[in-house]
């Protein structure tokens, strides 16, 4: 079995794949993603899942979820649950019932045992300040512990007590004995179990010691047999770790560890600890806000899951680190909202037009196409009366170079009905313009005009039109790079324009028939998605998506 996706990209994984399966090393590719219950997917995960996923799919092998829960303090149900519905929102279906490190944590135990009885691991009493003096450094070896050579009988009994719960936190750990001396500081005898006096969300209190990650990692992809163990570059020092537990222990078979580059993207921090700040300090409203790189935030935000795997696709499979320009992810959107998202009129900053010579009474169904170049989107009918709604920047009173919008003495066209000109102006006592009085040509319906006309823009009927909220989201951080000034905190460069809500705006009213998570262009605003949990038809709230092309740049460049 090799690959036979001409359209898809040959990264170095898939050609490692075809080859092992070419050679007869495997028969069957399994692989697995193994993320820790201790917060929500981000897009890097996207990244991992795509590639995990896609790579069984695409060989026609099986990928495994497997929660890697050895930290049950930081962990939660909220976490894993999340964690199963970003999943399968991307479009993945794992192999067989969800698994759990801590399913194994008797065979764990059995093979820490296995490692005590050969001499490979013994029960230490250092302090952990003491352990890191003993560490040694890069550029220094370590000291071996003064318990490194205790007797195995005792060891065993040490390790015993550990689990009968004798020992509190901090006072005995298991340790590997392998090299103090290796210049990977991930050899020098690394902790195997701590003691941990807490409930487990899968387990209860039947534990009250917990394996290490690096001792369960690899282990549980040996008990599930599988071929290809996928992760970041950051574990590739672990490697050796990884392939020393295996071959000291009777695992039933030895799979092998691949790193390939992490997803690095600018204007966003992935960090799981800083996105917790962010949520438990309130910066954001939840690890769900539309701001955040979650995949739950993104889905919120109006992001799709064909748009997240397409910018997964986009950005390649490497073992080389870079930084990824988040311009690429907001393309890939544009690029999937752009065909299927279908067009509506939405004024966020309203200003009242009146249409002087157009019946009071009168209400004219204006009907629009729902989509320019797909008509099986079919049209929607939007009333035109006396008195609209007009984007406030739509208008200039003194109108600049080459303006396309409404002027004194300048005609504009209605989208999809009429040309109107602006006869007249009327402001408040502050000298704000309040209100703008038009007259319309009846005959200019669909039609061209002897007069030049100067752009078509948006509009809302004032009395049929429904009132809205509209969350305008924007990049949660000024800097590209949030946390590239060691002197200041990433928090200090949180962008306060990143969020803007506006209770004023009017939507045609074809829009109150949309649903939680519906997607729209709002045409010459944008993209914007119904929001997928304060929605409903009694209060219509829309979310930013993106804008229709990338004002960001522009805005930097100025700057």
């Amino acid at each position: 079995m090799s690959s036979n996706d001409n359209n898809a990209p040959n990264h170095f994984l898939r050609q490692i794949i075809d080859a092992d399966l070419a050679s007869g090393k495997h028969t069957k590719i399994v692989t697995r993603f193994p993320p820790e219950p201790n917060g929500y997917l981000h897009i890097g995960h996207a990244k991992s899942i795509c590639l995990n996923f896609g790579l069984a799919q695409h060989f026609q092998g099986e990928c495994n979820l497997r929660f890697d829960d050895t930290n049950p303090e930081k962990e939660s149900q909220e976490f894993i649950d999340s964690i199963k519905e970003d999943i399968h929102w991307l479009g993945f279906n794992w192999a067989g019932e969800v698994r759990y490190a801590s399913d194994y944590f008797d065979q764990l135990y059995t093979w820490a045992v296995e490692l005590i009885e050969n001499g490979k691991a013994f029960v230490c009493h250092l302090t952990p300040e003491q352990m890191r003096e003993y560490r040694g450094s890069l550029t220094e070896p370590g000291k071996h512990s003064p318990y490194r050579d205790r007797p195995v009988a005792e060891s065993l009994a040490e390790f015993e007590k550990m689990r009968a719960g004798e020992y509190k936190e901090g006072e005995a750990v298991l340790r590997a004995k392998i090299d103090m001396a290796s210049p990977n500081i991930n050899l020098r005898d690394p902790i195997i179990y701590r003691v941990r006096h807490v409930h487990h969300h899968q387990t209860g209190d039947k534990w009250c010691i917990y394996p290490t990650y690096d001792f369960t990692h690899g282990q549980s992809d040996a008990i599930e047999g599988i071929t290809h163990s996928i992760c970041t570059l950051e574990f590739e020092d672990h490697r050796p770790l990884y392939e020393w537990y295996l071959d000291n222990i009777s695992a039933p078979c030895k799979p092998r560890q691949y790193e390939f580059a992490r997803l690095n993207l600018n204007y966003t921090v992935t960090s799981k600890r800083k996105l917790k700040q962010l949520v438990d300090e309130q910066h954001v409203n939840g690890w769900d806000d539309p701001r955040m790189p979650t995949i739950s935030g993104l889905r919120r935000r109006g992001y799709t899951a064909a748009a997240l795997r397409d910018f997964c696709e986009r950005i390649g499979v490497t073992r080389s680190d870079g930084v990824v320009d988040v311009g690429t992810l907001e393309f890939s959107i544009r690029e999937d909202l752009d065909a299927k998202a279908p067009r509506a009129m939405c004024v966020l900053d309203p200003v009242k037009v009146v249409i002087t010579n157009f019946d009071a009474d009168k209400v004219e169904d204006v009907v629009l196409s729902n989509h320019p170049k797909d008509e099986s989107m079919g049209t929607r009918v939007a009333p035109l009366t006396r008195e609209v709604y007009i984007e406030r920047e739509d208008f200039a009173e003194v109108a600049p170079k080459k303006w396309k919008r409404m002027a004194p003495e300048q005609y504009v066209r209605l989208r999809g009905s009429y040309v109107v000109r602006c006869d007249e102006v009327i402001k408040d006592e502050q000298g704000n313009v309040v209100e703008l009085r038009c007259s319309y040509d009846p005959a200019s319906a669909g039609a061209s005009t002897e007069y030049k006309v100067n752009g078509v823009i948006h509009w809302v009927s004032a009395s049929k039109g429904v009132q809205c909220e509209v969350r305008l989201y924007d990049r949660l951080f000024t800097e590209a790079d949030p946390e590239g000034d060691k002197d200041k905190s990433f928090l200090e460069v949180i962008n306060p324009e990143s969020l803007v809500v506006t209770t004023t705006a009017w939507a045609e009213p074809s829009l109150t028939q949309a649903s939680s998570e519906d997607r729209f262009q709002f045409e010459r605003l944008g993209y914007f998605v119904c929001d997928r949990y304060d929605h409903s038809t009694d209060k219509l709230v829309f979310n930013r998506t993106v804008g229709l092309r990338d004002s960001w740049a522009k805005i930097q460049q100025k700057g």
